[in-house]
């Protein structure tokens, strides 16, 4: 497993990196998800994401009672904020008091002291700014929390918040995770060039496409009953016969590389010096197995050219 840095960050992290959304607490088994977790960590796995929303707190608690057999220096960790988690007004959004409530209920499931990164879920157009990062920020003073972290926000976004962080002194955002895949590219335009600019390092979610670019469909008629695709409606109408059939032009070239589709798929996310670590989830120990084994695997600017051509 190779390693990068998190942003402009002193802090290390894994090129892939495990996550935990409508897998551990939900449908997967939990001997599964404690097994994919272990799996992971023995792998060289040293990053793991989790949010309170989550099953509703029930994945923060299985990833938190796993980790707990390995030493708390080990590993980095990852929860958010932002979804409602209840049905009262203020049980929603990046308000101080649901970030700070939130934040302690997050450490509580986990049964840790800490998180290394909070994320905020989602951008709160109803919240200031600077009343969240002053909020992330306090946790950051009590120790609670150590780096801060944003999910899908636009470039807009990032640059306000990163300008208030610097008109108050508030802690700086040093990670943003968004979806980015194959088929969807939208950071590469205006997200990517701010945030390396700003010493923020990308963590993408979503690298396979829900599982499209790891080959397993053959046709948008023939959905194997336990894929995502068949429990999900938004992501069975992701799918179509025009990208299943560039997976499979994609499949020509990983075969030529002595790699499956999906570690093509991660090693070419991984091309981006801006993003740290491609999240992955697994509902199975050997999806983990195969997943990790894209770290280090280097694609050729011949085989860039290729793929871009099958993507165009």
């Amino acid at each position: 497993m190779n390693y990068r840095r998190l942003g402009a960050s002193g802090l290390k992290v894994s090129e892939i990196s495990l996550g935990s959304w409508l897998t551990y607490g939900g449908y997967v088994e939990k001997q599964n998800a404690v097994k994919a977790i272990e799996t992971a960590y023995d792998l060289g796995i040293n990053f793991f994401d989790t949010a309170n929303v989550y099953e509703r707190g029930a994945a923060e608690v299985v990833v938190g009672e796993t980790l707990r057999a390995y030493p708390r220096e080990s590993y980095v960790l990852a929860t958010k904020v932002f979804w409602p988690m209840g049905d009262g007004p203020n049980d929603r959004g990046l308000s101080r008091k649901h970030v700070t409530e939130q934040a302690n209920a997050s450490l509580k499931r986990l049964g840790l002291d800490y998180v290394d990164i909070l994320y905020c879920h989602r951008y709160d157009p109803e919240t200031p700014v600077y009343e969240t990062l002053r909020a992330i920020d306090d946790l950051v003073r009590q120790g609670k929390v150590l780096y801060v972290g944003v999910s899908e926000w636009t470039a807009a976004n990032i640059a306000e918040g990163l300008a208030s962080a610097d008109k108050y002194l508030l802690d700086r955002i040093v990670v943003n995770q968004p979806v980015y895949n194959m088929f969807n590219r939208y950071i590469e335009k205006e997200v990517l060039p701010l945030s390396e600019r700003n010493g923020i390092g990308q963590v993408v979610f979503s690298p396979l496409a829900q599982g499209l670019l790891t080959g397993k469909y053959s046709s948008v008629d023939a959905i194997p009953e336990d894929s995502r695709a068949a429990k999900l409606e938004w992501v069975r109408n992701g799918i179509t016969e025009e990208k299943i059939a560039q997976v499979k032009q994609l499949g020509s070239i990983a075969g030529e590389l002595g790699v499956t589709i999906g570690q093509l798929a991660l090693a070419w996310i991984l091309r981006q010096p801006g993003v740290s670590s491609a999240l992955v989830g697994a509902s199975r120990p050997e999806q983990v197995t195969e997943n990790a084994a894209a770290s280090g695997v280097a694609l050729s600017a011949d085989v860039l050219e290729k793929i871009e051509a099958i993507l165009a």
